[in-house]
């Protein structure tokens, strides 16, 4: 992938101005998921400060000039610390650098894009934010899962598996999320998977056989899909030995990966469940 094989259309692109940070996401993993406006600033940027789940094959679109820093943060493996990454923004702009802070998903949904943007401003230091697609919602639909659908839920809660301390967060009220939403999409969660699935069945408004989806490495070459219920989740993650990031959805819209499984059905293999909420009527029937 060059700079040359995409042109942009025409129009009045906003320009990345030395001194400034540009807070990017990069989307779920798919290159192909990348913004224009991600791949503008790409083109830009004289400094490119991405995360862990930067798909490598994104960086390509950068100018060849321009320096790559990671700075990735993977639980539970050594990582640069929020503040210093923070910081190292502003030092970047004030040395007038034109700045591409490129986070995975969505800066603003669980990437701390908030934090950084906030600092950024209170040392004065002007920004510009681009959203990207989060994995919650785009990872889930390439594993054939519409995150909303008539059927199932009028509401879609997401929820972050860890707090800052690396826990699984105690202001959590599993009964009211349960209550609250038909479909709860639980982001950073394999590793607490064990207390997410002790809350959710203590607020006694899921039961076992409620349907659950594991997706890690979302919308890469080497996503895995485990569908599961509360009740098996844990012996059957053990069984797969899928580990994170991860993507934990829990509800019925589970169920609907049986007809949408649109990559098996690139591969030729016919659908598992035509009906599989169990209408009894053709889905334009409403």
């Amino acid at each position: 992938m060059t700079e040359s094989t995409l042109t942009l259309p025409s129009g009045d692109w906003p320009e990345l101005m030395p001194g400034w940070v540009w807070l990017c996401g990069a989307g779920p993993g798919d290159p192909g998921l990348l913004t224009l406006h991600a791949v503008h600033a790409l083109r830009q940027a004289d400094v490119i400060v991405y995360d862990a789940l930067v798909a490598p094959v994104i960086l390509e679109w950068a100018r060849p000039e321009a320096e790559k820093i990671y700075a990735g943060k993977r639980g539970g493996k050594p990582s640069a610390k929020q503040a210093d990454i923070s910081l190292r923004l502003v030092d970047l702009a004030r040395a007038g650098k034109r700045v591409l802070r490129l986070k995975g998903g969505d800066p603003f949904v669980f990437g701390r894009g908030g934090e950084e943007a906030q600092t950024l401003i209170q040392h004065g230091v002007p920004v510009r934010i681009i959203p990207g697609i989060s994995a919650g919602i785009g990872g889930l639909a390439y594993a054939g899962i519409p995150v909303t659908h008539r059927d199932v839920n009028q509401s879609v809660t997401f929820v972050t598996g860890h707090d800052q301390r690396g826990e699984t967060p105690d202001s959590l009220d599993w009964e009211a999320l349960s209550r609250a939403s038909g479909v709860l999409v639980i982001y950073m969660g394999m590793k607490h998977a064990p207390a997410i699935r002790k809350g959710l069945l203590e607020a006694g408004k899921r039961s076992m056989d409620e349907p659950v989806a594991i997706v890690t490495q979302a919308t890469t070459p080497e996503q895995k899909v485990l569908e599961t219920t509360l009740g098996t989740m844990l012996d059957d993650i053990a069984a797969t030995k899928m580990e994170p990031p991860a993507i934990i959805c829990v509800g019925r819209n589970v169920l609907m990966r049986q007809v949408l499984d649109w990559q098996a059905l690139m591969r030729g293999e016919a659908p598992r469940n035509l009906d599989p909420l169990g209408r009894g009527k053709p889905a334009e029937d409403r």
